[in-house]
């Protein structure tokens, strides 16, 4: 069950319904939506995110286009991993739930960072643009 969205996520998510998660913005297919708990609120918070399949899980970049903070979805994975994502999936969309596993440094984070350029070039331009290492979060689905 999805939550709340904000802003600009509020169109996203819109149009990723109308498309089925197919062709969404400057993002094509490569858009999910994640909701996670607020570690604040506690509400159901529903986010728009790049990702990229990487064997049988979800890989995602804590990027928030390179500001000097991690973004607050991030934080809410870190106080509450179990999530539900949703993406394209034939004609339609599926919902699985996940659990997510925080990678904030290392030779598998730098791995999958590089990765995950190759679906979404800007995350190196973000990169260069913060002092911060940005994270990876790999969701992994729930049986």
């Amino acid at each position: 069950m999805r939550g709340r969205s904000v802003g600009f996520n509020e169109k996203t998510v819109a149009e990723f319904d109308a498309k089925k998660g197919r062709g969404v913005g400057p993002w094509g297919d490569n858009l999910l939506l994640l909701t996670a708990t607020g570690c604040v609120s506690g509400e159901r918070i529903t986010t728009p995110l790049v990702y990229r399949r990487h064997g049988g899980d979800f890989v995602l970049v804590a990027s928030r286009g390179g500001a000097p903070e991690h973004p607050k979805w991030y934080g809410n994975l870190r106080a509450n991993p179990e999530v539900e994502i949703e993406m394209a999936d034939g004609d339609g969309t599926q919902t699985v739930g996940a659990r997510a596993r925080l990678v904030p440094e290392g030779p598998e984070r730098d791995e999958l960072y590089a990765y995950m350029v190759e679906v979404w070039p800007a995350f190196a331009d973000y990169e260069k643009k913060t002092d911060r290492k940005i994270p990876i979060v790999v969701l992994t689905p729930i049986e």
